[in-house]
């Protein structure tokens, strides 16, 4: 090749940095700004997409580098999430995994503190299908209502502080027919 122009064009090209200006879902592709240009429809890559396959659609003004084979923009992959001054990092210490949602959701793993934390943005739901069981070891704190289907074995002491109801009848505040009022027991429950 003599042209200078068109060599140093294509070395120019081969790795950029540039902006998402669109993206489309079917099928995955992404455009992008970079210098002056905007690329066409290209793919970005994705960590998985084999038998296991990931699924994150990067989003419009996220930084990316630009990889085009040979020179040509034609022909790139855009590689993201490259935190900007625009749109900075999602922690700032060793240890931390931590993904934010568009909604507000965290979902992180602090390995220092070794912490799971999971909140949700407000009015979110969370599903968990486990056909085969599910077993946490370790003392469970919960707050709210609690609603099951199915039968329940406890191995160990239940302690209620205020009552226990049964097809309607309350423990604390049921009569015992056959009971004369006074300082009498009765017998053991058969």
């Amino acid at each position: 090749m003599n042209d200078l122009a068109a060599l140093s064009r294509m070395l120019e090209n081969l790795i950029r940095f540039g902006v998402i200006t669109a993206v489309q879902m079917e099928p995955p592709r992404v455009q992008v700004k970079t210098g002056t240009l905007t690329t066409a429809w290209l793919p970005w890559l994705a960590l998985r997409a084999g038998s296991d396959r990931e699924w994150d659609p990067p989003t419009v003004d996220e930084q990316v580098i630009l990889f085009s084979p040979s020179g040509q923009l034609a022909n790139g992959i855009v590689i993201t999430g490259l935190p900007s001054d625009h749109i900075p990092s999602n922690g700032n210490r060793a240890g931390l995994h931590r993904r934010t949602y568009a909604d507000g959701t965290v979902i992180e793993y602090d390995s220092v503190a070794h912490h799971l934390n999971a909140v949700l943005a407000d009015g979110g739901t969370t599903n968990l299908v486990s056909t085969g069981g599910i077993t946490i070891v370790g003392p469970i704190t919960h707050q709210g209502d609690y609603t099951q289907t199915g039968n329940q074995i406890i191995t160990g002491t239940v302690t209620v502080s205020d009552d226990v109801v049964a097809a309607g009848i309350s423990l604390v505040k049921h009569n015992h027919g056959g009971v004369l009022p006074g300082g009498s027991q009765t017998g053991v429950p058969q």
